[in-house]
């Protein structure tokens, strides 16, 4: 399948080139999905509409999608190099721990960015304005190492991989196609067409990342905005499917697929995808039922306190849930304690194996971590 051409180009910095120039999208002949690729999708929609379902059935959903959409954050910056970890984002949005890596910030900029586009999703669809806000979310104020323009597409040519677009592996389209490949993409992403949701959603991506609009920052634009689509197709009431940990965990099959879409090797992108959508949505699957039974267990605990001690307790376990690194003064705020008052609280979480004592060698600054439910998240992130 031809999506486009590969158009010698000339300038004056970068000498002669060859740029992918899109066909226009979607293709006038459709794509020809097999039988097989279809079914695939549909069984992946079952996976997705059952983590649908039982995700309802978590008590304050709201308080768990923090956690989702760190595990997603983590993933997509470190896909781009980012070497700080998930613990250092919670330590970061817990404001205990100052000495943290530099770049994780660009972890804190991509939940940021996320979380702004799920409200902007309510009164904006997908677009070339959402698109554009969602950047400059993520690149305002964050690391970089050229100017992204946040929010603006590019004024000059991109490359992928090497020194210059002369000896580059992918050559995105020049500045001047980019507003026609864009409206194809904005166009076909609200067509009213038979493609299934999972497969257009691959599609979507796919042909985004091949457009590379801005400077900077294009994957983990592009990989926002597949969670969105999920969310505006009406697959997910809530944002707990992402994608960003099965493109970490395959990175290379991840970068040669993508690659290999350009060069027309559109069903073989497409499987990648959907097989990533059954992992992950298996994945999230167990961990609902983990995080099911682990609040279970923990309630039971809390209720064997003593009453005065267990209604304090009761009240500071769902906000665990929503931020599973705490110090005292943490607790303070969502008490109202004293400093004597939220410290015996969490020694009572210590006793019962609630909390754990972040670093047993620190005298001052002590942080608590909720470790069990942690490593819930921890070890689908690391692929264990």
């Amino acid at each position: 399948m031809e999506l486009g051409k590969y158009i010698q180009q000339h300038s004056e910095q970068w000498g002669a080139y060859k740029a992918f120039i899109p066909n226009p999208f979607p293709p006038k002949g459709g794509f020809g999905f097999s039988d097989t690729l279809i079914k695939q999708d549909a069984q992946a929609q079952h996976l997705v509409s059952k983590l649908d379902g039982i995700t309802q059935l978590l008590p304050d959903v709201d308080f768990f999608i923090f956690m989702y959409i760190l595990k997603d954050a983590s993933s997509s910056s470190q896909i781009e190099g980012t070497g700080a970890t998930m613990l250092d984002a919670i330590e970061a949005k817990a404001e205990i721990d100052s000495d943290l890596p530099e770049d994780v910030d660009d972890i804190t900029h991509y939940i940021k960015a996320l979380n702004n586009g799920i409200d902007t999703l309510k009164e904006l669809p997908i677009s070339e304005r959402l698109i554009k806000k969602l950047h400059k979310d993520l690149m305002q104020g964050a690391r970089h190492t050229q100017n992204p323009y946040p929010g603006d597409f590019r004024h000059d040519q991109n490359w992928i991989n090497g020194t210059s677009p002369g000896d580059a592996k992918f050559v995105p389209p020049p500045q001047h196609e980019l507003f026609r490949a864009i409206g194809d993409w904005e166009k076909f992403a609200h067509a009213d067409d038979n493609l299934l949701p999972l497969t257009k959603a691959a599609l979507l991506h796919a042909q985004f990342e091949t457009i590379h609009p801005f400077r900077d920052g294009n994957g983990r634009t592009g990989r926002m905005l597949t969670t969105l689509y999920l969310r505006e197709s009406g697959l997910l009431e809530k944002p707990v499917l992402f994608l960003s940990a099965y493109f970490k965990k395959h990175q290379q099959v991840y970068y040669n697929r993508l690659h290999g879409y350009s060069n027309g090797e559109v069903n073989e992108w497409v499987q990648f995808f959907i097989s990533g959508v059954s992992e992950i949505a298996k994945e999230a699957i167990k961990t609902v039922y983990k995080i099911t039974k682990l609040r279970e267990q923990d309630i039971l605990q809390i209720q064997a306190m003593d009453k005065r001690s267990s209604k304090s307790a009761i009240a500071v376990l769902p906000k665990l849930f929503a931020l599973p690194i705490v110090d005292v003064s943490t607790i303070k705020k969502w008490t109202g304690f004293t400093r004597n008052g939220a410290q015996k609280l969490i020694d009572r979480f210590v006793d019962l194996k609630i909390l754990h004592l972040r670093h047993a060698d620190k005298k001052y600054n002590k942080s608590y971590i909720y470790k069990e439910y942690v490593d819930i998240f921890y070890s689908t992130y690391k692929g264990e």
